[in-house]
């Protein structure tokens, strides 16, 4: 996928889920912040199963699925973040450019 496919099907999927929300407002909002919480949790449970943690269950998960969960957050948190700002694209650039410049420029971020 391109930049443009990528951002456009965050935009996509952001209206499919406005058009076929069962609850709106501020507690439309927060549940699907929370939703983050949830995609988090399977992220945890895909390592306990790649890892074989669970002497119950054993090995339940390989880890391809823990990929395919910390994707899933990542989605989640872009549709999160699409539904506070229609500016997300820039938000999130401008945010991963502080990021890097803390953490891999060696000093403070610029001021925005």
């Amino acid at each position: 996928m391109t930049d443009e496919e990528v951002w456009g099907t965050i935009d996509g999927l952001y209206a499919w889920l406005d058009a076929n929300r069962p609850v709106d407002g501020a507690d439309g909002l927060l549940l699907r912040i929370l939703k983050l919480s949830e995609e988090v949790g399977e992220v945890a449970q895909a390592v306990i199963g790649a890892t074989g943690q669970n002497p119950r269950k054993g090995t339940t998960h390989g880890w391809d699925d823990v990929q395919s969960e910390l994707c899933d957050v990542v989605i989640t948190a872009l549709v999160a973040l699409r539904t506070l700002t229609p500016d997300t694209r820039e938000v999130f650039a401008a945010h991963l450019a502080r990021v890097a410049h803390r953490s891999l420029g060696g000093g403070t971020a610029p001021a925005t």
